[in-house]
């Protein structure tokens, strides 16, 4: 997770109008206390019982853990984009993740 807080301005600031969440199995004061240890500029969402995983195709029942994966909604409320699992470590990963996000957000000064 830090590799996204540390591609967070390039990515997802800049007028674009994209908002960012974290989600994971972990309990919700856990990850209160993480993101705030390790400066998270977004917001997490506890999924305790793995339900938002399941219904992503994220959930692995064996671990009991998400599958590390990435999914980008359009503002048509549908996927427009999935990487599963996300290659955080891969420079090329955050470049395709950039041009969807440019696909998607409205030019800077244009009307939404």
């Amino acid at each position: 997770m830090e590799a996204y807080r540390d591609q967070y301005a390039t990515l997802f600031n800049g007028g674009k109008k994209v908002t960012l969440i974290g989600i994971s199995v972990d309990p919700d004061t856990a990850l209160v206390s993480w993101m705030k240890d390790a400066n998270f500029p977004f917001i997490f969402a506890s999924d305790g019982d793995g339900a938002v995983g399941q219904l992503y195709g994220a959930y692995l029942p064996a671990t009991k853990l998400d599958n590390r994966s990435l999914y980008v909604i359009g503002p048509d409320g549908k996927i427009a984009y999935k990487a599963q699992p996300f290659r955080q470590s891969s420079a090329d990963a955050y470049t395709e993740l950039g041009a969807v996000i440019d696909r998607l957000s409205p030019p800077a000064g244009g009307s939404d």
